[in-house]
C-alpha cells in the first residue's frame, strides 16, 4: 500500500478544489488490500450550494456508487484534513476503520474552518443547544418504525 501516493492524490484534489472556487479539501478511498482506488472527491459545497458536500462525503458517495455497496469496511480513506463531525459520522456509517489525514482540525480552524462549536454542541444536553430540538408527531412517525421492525427482508446498515 502506497500511503504517501494516496495522500498526495487527496492533497492534489484539495488544491483543485481551491481552483474551482471552493474549500481546500480532498479525499481518496482505496481498497485496504489491493490499493485499488474506489472513489475520490473534493469539496463541492459552494459549487453545488450544498453544505453536506465535503470531500469525504463526496468520496464515500463515489466509492459506494462504484462498488454498489454501502459497506466500505474493506477500504482506507485518505483525506487532506482531519474530518469534521459530519464527515466523521459518515465515515462511521460507511464502516471505514482507517483514516489517514494531512492537516489537523486545529490547522483548519486557523484558516476559518472551525468545527469546535459543533463538538461543543454535541456534548450539551438537547435543551441547552443553539438549535432547538422539539419533539412533534411521534404517533405518526412511529408508523414507519413499526413497518421497519416488521419488515422481514430489510437490509440492515
Amino acid at each position: 500500500m502506497d500511503h504517501i501516493s494516496n495522500m498526495k492524490k487527496a492533497c492534489i484534489l484539495s488544491e483543485r478544489s481551491i481552483g474551482r472556487g471552493t474549500g481546500p479539501f480532498g479525499a481518496v478511498i482505496v481498497d485496504k488490500i489491493t490499493g485499488e482506488e474506489y472513489g475520490s472527491g473534493h469539496n463541492l459545497v459552494t459549487l453545488r450550494k450544498d453544505p453536506t458536500l465535503h470531500a469525504e462525503v463526496v468520496a464515500i458517495s463515489n466509492a459506494c456508487h462504484y462498488l454498489q455497496s454501502i459497506d466500505l469496511s474493506n477500504c482506507i480513506l485518505y483525506t487532506s484534513c482531519e474530518p469534521c463531525p459530519m464527515c466523521l459520522a459518515a465515515i462511521y456509517w460507511a464502516h471505514i476503520d482507517t483514516v489517514y489525514y494531512g492537516n489537523t482540525k486545529e490547522d483548519a480552524a486557523r484558516i476559518g474552518f472551525d468545527d469546535q462549536f459543533i463538538y461543543d454542541e454535541f456534548a450539551k444536553p438537547k435543551e441547552e443547544r443553539q438549535i432547538q430540538m422539539i419533539p412533534l408527531g411521534e404517533d405518526e412517525a412511529a408508523k414507519a418504525f413499526q413497518l421497519w421492525e416488521e419488515k422481514e427482508d430489510k437490509i440492515r446498515y
